[in-house]
């Protein structure tokens, strides 16, 4: 049997003589403040936004908010098959499945529906998983809304709040 060679990959990190000194660190943060401040000062570049009076831009990748679709004839898309609620990795969406009564069966294409449908935005992180599990392209990461809240209560977003009158194709574009 041969010897191994035992490489140390984590190397830890070996301070030279003027980082040891807590005078380097704290010059380096005032010397970002100062930037920031000549920035703002001087060249009257902004670098807060103010909020309500002024949106922000979203980048062109911006997945946007939830938003739940319905098909042509308007009914609504989700099943209640938990697909999306089981590939969360966050464990933001919860779902309540129920039997479509008789009474409802001209609003629901399928013999249950989903009773309760909430997602936490405050664990979501609007990875686009829950999208790509739908089998019924019912959950879209499309819409508008605003990404601030007042309290935690509006960071829940309910199957009313995300419902929409109707969708658009499940492959090809979206609305």
């Amino acid at each position: 049997m041969g010897t191994v060679n035992v490489v140390n990959v984590a190397k830890k990190h070996q301070f030279s003589w003027y980082e040891k000194f807590y005078f380097w660190s704290i010059g380096k943060g005032l010397w970002i403040t100062l930037k920031h401040f000549v920035k703002v000062a001087f060249f009257n570049k902004q670098v807060t936004i103010e909020y309500p009076d002024k949106k922000r831009q979203y980048s062109t990748r911006f997945r946007g908010m939830h938003s739940m679709k319905r098909d042509e004839q308007g009914r609504e898309r989700c099943t209640a098959c938990f697909c999306c609620m089981w590939i969360c990795p966050a464990n933001a969406i919860h779902i309540e499945a129920a039997e479509v009564p008789s009474e409802r069966q001209h609003l629901h294409p399928e013999d249950k529906y989903a009773k309760k449908f909430e997602i936490n935005l405050l664990r979501c992180i609007f990875c686009g998983l829950c999208e790509e599990a739908c089998p019924k392209g019912a959950i879209y990461l499309d819409g508008t809304g605003e990404m601030a809240a007042d309290n935690r209560e509006d960071l829940f977003l309910t199957k009313e709040r995300m419902m929409e009158k109707t969708g658009g194709p499940i492959l090809g574009q979206r609305n």
